[in-house]
């Protein structure tokens, strides 16, 4: 495995840097700058203006909207004027997951990738290649004069991973392409021509402390060792939910146990599979020696469940040995949390009839952060048909509120309805073709992606999806297959190229 030295930052000019022996080598280049600077949801600010500078030393147009956008224009090659503008859209933010055992701070440290087998990775952390790959395949076409192309215009919005706020705010007639090619899903060789709408379901509830009695001891038990991911694209895997399992643990130790509950906390993104939760607990002192066989059976249990799937699967628990007692729950709050999470639906709830193979709808319990003073938590509902994300949403609303806890729906977006008729899926498909000799995939999936908002907002644009081959998305390890990047790259431009007609 060879370590990527930190990168450099998009204000310098080209220095040479480990990248160098990756083609295409001005795709990489960028994503190594990328790399260098911070840009969690919402704080995308030095990257977006970095970028920006570097596209007005370049002559292109630029400009940043309301929403907080980035839209940048490049001129069509000469005698291409004429042909259709095409806009080459992406997100600036990423997804900020790492292992608990790694100390990095995504608001200040770089990510150091490596090169292993064939992919770029990024060991301990998510590497950024959702989306910075999309976002470096744009950049090199905006720099590259040698290509031939129609009027291109480059949108690259923020806050997409935290609830597509970029493509919410994106306002009509910003845009003046009627062709976008959206550069931000992750199996190379396929094109998408829909995706999943959603929306979140956010709980919050106050409570009140108790101090614990006389002679309690306080223990943590964790969950952790699963491989968490996409909560789209990864939810009919069946994965482990490390916060449903932590309850589970609590439900089945309470049978024996007489516990207090002071804190459980779990996952830390709306759209991730949680993989680690912890919960600190206040046994009484005659029933610390039973813990570990109940544990290790129960952790037995759930191992056999989950095998093949997450056979990383463990649970730990040791003193927490605290100077001061923590407060707890009062026990009607513990009843009431545990209970209702218990009950909350995880996972795939229907499978698409149209598109076999596909979840038409589900649901992720990606944050849960539980104390003595209150609690909240948060649901990420996806559905392929709009009304069913409503629906379901609203089951869970109810669910709380059996339980007398406020639960709101937010966030809505609608789902991208495909066009199998789509005029620009037909020339990327026959660009893809001339160059592989076969059809492309035509998918639909189960992830959001900012067409449905953009769609929304600019009526009969027409859109594909594609991308390079990513894994793990959205969780520590996420990596992205080198030579699909290639491959990408030249689709990209023979696909611009097409589009601006015979060469003179």
């Amino acid at each position: 495995m060879q370590c990527v030295a930190p990168p450099t930052p998009f204000a310098s000019e080209e220095i040479a840097t480990p990248f160098d022996q990756l083609a295409p080598l001005p795709v990489w280049r960028h994503f190594s700058r990328l790399c260098a600077i911070p840009r969690p949801s919402k704080h995308e600010d030095e990257l977006r203006r970095q970028i920006l500078d570097w596209a007005v030393l370049r002559g292109l147009g630029a400009s940043i909207d309301a929403a907080g956008n980035l839209i940048l224009r490049k001129p069509a090659t000469p005698g291409c004027e004429r042909q259709p503008g095409i806009v080459l859209q992406a997100h600036l933010d990423m997804v900020c997951q790492k292992n608990s055992d790694v100390v990095h701070d995504f608001h200040l440290d770089p990510i150091r990738p490596h090169l292993s087998d064939g992919w770029l990775l990024s060991p301990g952390t998510t590497l950024g290649a959702d989306n910075g790959i999309g976002v470096a395949l744009i950049l090199a076409v905006l720099e590259d004069r040698s290509l031939r192309h129609g009027p291109l215009e480059a949108l690259l919005t923020v806050d997409e991973e935290a609830g597509m706020g970029g493509a919410r705010g994106l306002q009509p007639g910003q845009l003046q392409g009627r062709l976008l090619l959206n550069l931000d899903t992750e199996d190379w060789g396929e094109f998408y021509l829909g995706c999943a709408g959603g929306l979140d379901v956010e709980v919050e509830r106050s409570g009140s402390a108790e101090a614990p009695a006389a002679g309690m001891a306080t223990w943590a038990i964790e969950v952790g060792g699963l491989r968490g991911g996409h909560s789209g694209v990864d939810i009919h895997e069946g994965r482990g939910n490390a916060v449903k399992l932590l309850v589970r643990v609590l439900k089945a130790l309470e049978h024996d146990v007489a516990f207090r509950l002071s804190t459980l906390r779990g996952g830390n993104a709306r759209n991730a599979l949680p993989r680690e939760a912890e919960a600190r607990i206040a046994v009484p002192a005659d029933a610390v020696a039973r813990l570990p066989e109940r544990l290790a059976a129960i952790e037995g249990r759930l191992r056999e469940e989950l095998l093949g799937i997450d056979d990383g699967l463990r649970i730990y628990a040791h003193p927490a040995a605290p100077v001061v007692l923590p407060l707890l729950m009062t026990p009607v709050e513990q009843r009431l949390w545990l209970d209702a999470l218990h009950a909350a639906p995880h996972g795939v709830r229907r499978m698409s009839r149209q598109l076999p193979g596909v979840v038409e709808t589900s649901n992720n319990l990606g944050i849960v952060d539980l104390r003595p003073a209150g609690g909240r938590c948060n649901f990420m509902v996806r559905s392929l048909v709009d009304a069913a994300a409503h629906e379901l949403a609203d089951e869970i609303v109810s669910l709380f509120a059996l339980a007398g806890t406020p639960a709101v729906k937010s966030g809505f977006y609608p789902g991208w309805k495909p066009n199998p008729d789509s005029p620009l899926l037909a020339v990327c498909q026959r660009v893809y073709r001339r160059g592989t000799g076969a059809d492309g995939a035509v998918k639909v999936i189960h992830a959001g992606l900012e067409c449905g908002l953009i769609g929304d907002k600019y009526p009969g644009m027409d859109m594909v999806s594609f991308g390079p081959t990513i894994r793990g998305a959205h969780a520590p390890g996420e990596r992205v297959e080198v030579a699909s990047v290639e491959h990408c790259w030249g689709l990209l431009l023979a696909i611009l190229a097409e589009l601006a007609g015979p060469a003179a």
